[in-house]
């Protein structure tokens, strides 16, 4: 992990209670939480549906958390502004749904928010080589994206360490989120390869109370 950079823990809610979204928001806030996750699937790109603009958009009212929106969807540029306007921080796209990977981030950055690019499993980190000093964040996915619950997949280690060397290589501060099995158990491995973002959702959604399980995962990382 880069010395500079804060560890932030950035619960997905895709593990949330959906029924009542608004009020997790809340929950989150009062335990000390600054980030919340937003895993957005189209049924395309990934096997299942979630959220759209008009739900963020609605919960953006309720809320003055980081809103760190992840879209695993085809084409995502159709709907970029829609995600900004609807109150995304942060927008992250998959490198493998954009034709136009420079394009896609520099109109995210256009459109105010902080741009971000995640990459599956399978991906080499080369995509992301020469767009890094335009990125905010890379999101290494350590499942295949589509479903919460799943287990790490563990060569993810290495590739969180290669991009934290190439971040560095190039004098930057980018941060590297990880999204996909983390756990209080393994946190402490993840920051010490370089990632300084973590998604949790079934393994922080699944321990009440918010407060003591985001200083259970504080303290794993110490």
């Amino acid at each position: 992990m880069s010395s500079n950079q804060p560890i932030i823990l950035t619960p997905s809610l895709l593990s949330s209670d959906f029924s009542r979204i608004g009020e997790e928001l809340i929950a989150l806030e009062q335990a000390g939480l600054q980030w919340v996750h937003w895993d957005v699937m189209d049924g395309a790109f990934v096997p299942n549906i979630t959220f759209g603009p008009p739900v963020i958009k609605a919960c953006r009212k309720k809320s003055s958390l980081f809103f760190d929106v992840h879209l695993m969807i085809e084409n995502p540029d159709r709907y970029l502004a829609d995600f900004v306007d609807a109150g995304a921080d942060l927008l992250c796209v998959h490198a493998e749904a954009c034709v136009h990977l420079e394009r896609t981030v520099s109109e995210i950055a256009r459109l105010g928010a902080k741009p971000g690019v995640a990459l599956n499993p399978h991906t080499p980190l080369d995509v992301v080589e020469y767009l890094l000093p335009q990125l905010e964040m890379v999101l290494i996915m350590s499942v295949n994206p589509g479903f919460g619950g799943q287990k790490f997949i563990p060569f993810s280690t290495k590739k969180i360490q290669r991009l934290r060397a190439m971040i560095e290589e190039q004098g930057l501060n980018t941060h590297i989120q990880v999204d996909g099995g983390v756990t209080p158990e393994n946190i402490r491995e993840l920051a010490q390869c370089g990632a300084n973002i973590f998604v949790s959702g079934s393994a922080f959604f699944g321990f009440p109370p918010y407060d003591k399980r985001l200083e259970t995962f504080m303290q794993a990382v110490k």
